[in-house]
């Protein structure tokens, strides 16, 4: 069985297209061919642009390829869609809850970094990088290869 997971951020060019990538990479990695990852913002400015140049640049130096991204808006009809969804910050959360009509919907819905073994709470953020330097894309890459680690292991785990 498939299995969906969804990230979730304001305008999806940075940290949520940031973690599709890395999730993507990592889940192949672990040889996990049968998890579909997909990423979404809650605003729609940017729907059908290419990943922010700054965020692309990031993963490119990494190692990761960010060419296949192009922006999406976070829907109602995500929650019949995805078995997870993930927000990275508290804003986009209680957006994507705003949208849930069923308790099974809210159900799906996590902070993303609640996967993370750093965070120091259980609604700990990913910080948008926009209005920052290059090293703020940096933070994000970091912190998100990070949650991807535990993200990975629960999928696997969800496997058995």
């Amino acid at each position: 069985m498939t299995h969906r997971v969804a990230l979730v951020c304001l305008g999806n060019i940075c940290r949520s297209p940031m973690a599709d990538v890395v999730l993507e990479h990592r889940l192949a990695e672990a040889g996990i061919d049968d998890v579909v990852v997909s990423s979404s913002g809650t605003g729609d400015w940017h729907v059908g642009q290419a990943m922010d140049e700054r965020a692309a640049a990031t993963l490119s130096a990494a190692g990761y390829d960010p060419t296949r991204h192009r922006a999406r808006t976070f829907t109602a009809d995500w929650f019949d869609e995805q078995d997870l969804i993930l927000t990275m910050d508290a804003s986009n959360h209680a957006d994507v809850l705003a949208l849930a009509t069923r308790d099974e919907h809210r159900d799906k819905v996590r902070m993303y970094r609640s996967f993370d073994p750093e965070a120091d709470r259980p609604d700990a953020e990913v910080p948008d990088p926009w209005f920052g330097g290059p090293e703020g894309f940096d933070d994000v890459l970091a912190m998100v290869e990070r949650t991807t680690a535990g993200i990975v292991r629960h999928l696997a785990h969800d496997r058995d």
